[in-house]
């Protein structure tokens, strides 16, 4: 009895974005080479030549320096705001060190050298890397630490205890939370809650270095913990796409001989 193999996920294909029709392409031809190669149902991949979309590359949304300073203000200077020393520091690492909101979620105080400026952090695949702190970020640690809670922590799963960013129950601040406390901050800088998020900061964080500090492609790679150069390299094309603006911005630009 030979196999016929169908493709009952293709009208789902193709009414979906290019970069999810990518992914279910991608699952079927793994699927299909497991049952050519591995079970030998089959007696070839039908789904080897299907077309992977194209994909369209996007830039990054970012924060401008302007605008990262205005989000630092407003958070700092928020005198009603009791976790104001909470929120700073957080608004703060994230636009300087470009953390994911899991890592700087897992933060512990023990991850913390503040004689070397550096700390470590869990990343992606539960890799551990070093991040170094400049002292902007050593001082809003610092100042956070201060009136950080010592009493009535919980000693749970979370290790609530050992964590640096604890929330108003006293237990480890969550994923969600963070999320608030970022939308709110954004929000009375007054800007646009629905195009930035923690994540944008991350982006912000990662752009700014590359285009004042003169960072290494390859030092960004180590500080963002991206296992692939390729996914670094985004920020490049937004740097090569603010020197195309330059260009066609000049004043000589329209003028024909």
């Amino acid at each position: 009895m030979i196999f016929m193999p169908f493709f009952p996920t293709l009208p789902l294909i193709s009414g979906s974005k290019p970069a999810t029709r990518a992914r279910k392409i991608s699952t079927i031809r793994i699927f299909f080479s497991y049952l050519s190669q591995k079970a030998n149902l089959i007696e070839s991949n039908p789904a080897q030549n299907l077309e992977t979309p194209k994909l369209d590359k996007r830039l990054p949304k970012y924060l401008s320096l302007d605008d990262s300073k205005k989000l630092l203000n407003v958070t700092e200077k928020d005198e009603n705001d009791e976790n104001k020393e909470r929120d700073f520091a957080i608004i703060t690492l994230f636009l300087n060190c470009g953390l994911r909101l899991s890592e700087l979620v897992g933060i512990n105080l023990q991850d913390i050298d503040f004689n070397e400026y550096k700390m470590n952090v869990i990343g992606k695949g539960n890799k551990e890397r070093t991040i170094y702190l400049n002292k902007a970020c050593i001082d809003a640690i610092k100042e956070y630490i201060k009136v950080r809670p010592t009493e009535g922590l919980k000693n749970d799963s979370k290790a609530s205890n050992k964590a640096l960013f604890l929330s108003k129950r006293r237990e480890r601040i969550s994923n969600r939370t963070v999320q608030y406390i970022v939308e709110k901050e954004l929000r009375k800088a007054g800007l646009d809650t629905s195009k930035y998020s923690t994540h944008k900061l991350r982006h912000t964080a990662a752009t700014l270095m590359y285009q004042y500090g003169q960072v290494d492609i390859r030092a960004l790679q180590e500080l963002l913990g991206h296992k692939s150069i390729s996914t670094t390299e985004i920020y490049t094309h937004v740097s090569n796409e603010q020197v195309r603006n330059a260009v066609e911005s000049n004043p000589l630009s329209d003028f024909n001989s």
